[in-house]
């Protein structure tokens, strides 16, 4: 958190406090499903296992929440608070090693997937004509998340907090006056995991300062090491409203 207050201020200072600027703020909620959730801790001597076949997942309520900077014609500071909790429940046909605890085979065991993302970006928009606009930039994200399982007689929590480096991209086509279509997310793989965070969908301008969005998101990705080997997909039925300020 540190990091991205000093990101802000250094970026503000830099020079875009002489530029006009314009501000929103960008609410977008639904519905979380799991695609898949395939988990195995630690990663060299832990059970593999399935929080989506193995386990039930519930559907999960969700809220993100974007605050917007717009610097002049082609410049973009925004930050993004993204937390995300599933639940899973079942009963498994065989014994598992989770963080060195044994759950035992027919035991019921609850699940809580924990994955809350704050990203801070910076994009510039290199593209602009009257109906299409691109935009590329960097993403620093820290990641807070867990998984946790209960049997009913124990509870054991495996947590990892981490910064991770990201590309920003966004692309606009805009259909006419009121519709634009839009895809934009996050995304970087690596030797170490991989992690994506894209949207696509279309916003509908209502009055000057308020948009409405609607679509689809997908949230996948994961890591493979000793330590821990975890890959996700979430696919997301997403609606929003944005706000300029």
């Amino acid at each position: 958190m540190r990091m991205i207050v000093a990101s802000v201020f250094i970026l503000y200072f830099a020079g875009f406090q002489s530029i006009e600027a314009s501000y929103e703020i960008d609410f977008e909620s639904g519905l979380a499903f799991t695609g898949y959730n395939d988990v195995k801790i630690p990663g060299n001597t832990g059970t593999l296992f399935s929080l989506k076949d193995d386990l039930s997942p519930q559907t999960s309520f969700f809220l993100r929440f974007r605050a917007t900077g717009r610097f002049g014609e082609r410049h973009v500071l925004s930050f993004l608070a993204a937390p995300l909790k599933i639940r899973s429940e079942g009963r498994l046909d065989r014994h598992l090693n989770y963080e060195g605890y044994i759950f035992e085979a027919g035991d019921l065991i609850k699940a809580d997937y924990r994955f809350d993302s704050y990203r801070l970006t910076y994009r510039y928009e290199f593209y602009d004509r009257a109906r299409f606009s691109a935009g590329a930039g960097i993403t620093g994200k820290i990641r807070d998340a867990e998984i946790r399982l209960n049997d009913g007689s124990k509870s054991v929590s495996k947590k990892n907090t981490g910064f991770v480096p990201l590309i920003n991209f966004s692309f606009r086509y805009r259909l006419g006056k009121n519709l634009t279509i839009i895809a934009d997310g996050d995304a970087l793989a690596a030797p170490q995991g991989r992690a994506e965070d894209v949207f696509f969908g279309a916003i509908f301008s209502l009055s000057p300062v308020i948009d409405l969005k609607a679509g689809y998101r997908i949230l996948e990705g994961g890591a493979d090491n000793d330590e821990v080997y975890n890959f996700t997909l979430v696919n997301y039925i997403s609606f929003g409203v944005i706000i300029g300020i």
